[in-house]
């Protein structure tokens, strides 16, 4: 068995939220592999701590969509041709991100360290995606789509620990509330349920824009 296959298999099948894209070529294989290398060293450092790791990389994973949409534009702009709807569906994935993070950092309280940690996470990811995106339009958005799939599969483990009751069913942040226009009881749950639907869609936009190179 592959490596492809054992990650595949290692997620609920029975869910729909859990689908894969399988790498072809050696672009998705890279993205792929770097994503798992940046799965592992996020299970490494923050292990169940699911809210703390949500603050870290829901910095990160308002990057993407900033910068594509940054350079869609620039280059909009440069051939004076429309690529409206695209660039605005990026600036909203960024901004639906960084709604995520205002909702962990309500929730989990990062400390000094992890904003340091998340200066630093940014500074380099902001760059070299930036890079890749110029160099590789397709291969960064396959990256994106790898990360949203890890997004949603962690959003699952963070959602069973609430269920089983290690974690606390907190009440949900107004921030959410209004976001999402929540019922005004909602818990963390409810929230864990709506990001976890956004990283899907942001992970099927991704792999499809990806897709949209090989035509």
């Amino acid at each position: 068995m592959n490596e492809t296959s054992e990650y595949f298999l290692s997620a609920d099948n029975n869910d729909p939220l859990g689908k894969h894209h399988t790498p072809s070529g050696i672009s998705d294989r890279v993205a792929f592999r770097l994503t798992r290398m940046l799965r592992f060293l996020a299970d490494l450092f923050f292990a169940k701590r699911y809210g703390h790791r949500a603050v870290v990389l829901e910095t990160v994973a308002a990057v993407p969509g900033m910068v594509a949409g940054m350079v869609r534009h620039m280059r909009s702009l440069r051939r004076m041709e429309d690529d409206r709807a695209t660039i605005r569906t990026l600036l909203e994935e960024a901004e639906n991100e960084r709604m995520h993070l205002m909702t962990f950092v309500e929730i989990s309280r990062p400390s000094a360290f992890e904003r340091l940690l998340i200066l630093l996470a940014q500074g380099i990811f902001f760059t070299s995606f930036l890079i890749l995106y110029v160099v590789s339009g397709r291969t960064a958005h396959r990256l994106v789509g790898y990360f949203e799939e890890e997004a949603v599969y962690s959003y699952g483990e963070y959602l069973a620990e609430v269920d089983s009751g290690r974690l606390e069913n907190v009440a949900a942040p107004k921030i959410a509330i209004d976001y999402w226009q929540l019922p005004a009881n909602a818990r963390l749950r409810d929230v864990i349920l709506v990001i976890r639907q956004d990283e899907a869609g942001h992970r099927d936009v991704n792999h499809r824009l990806a897709n949209s190179y090989d035509v």
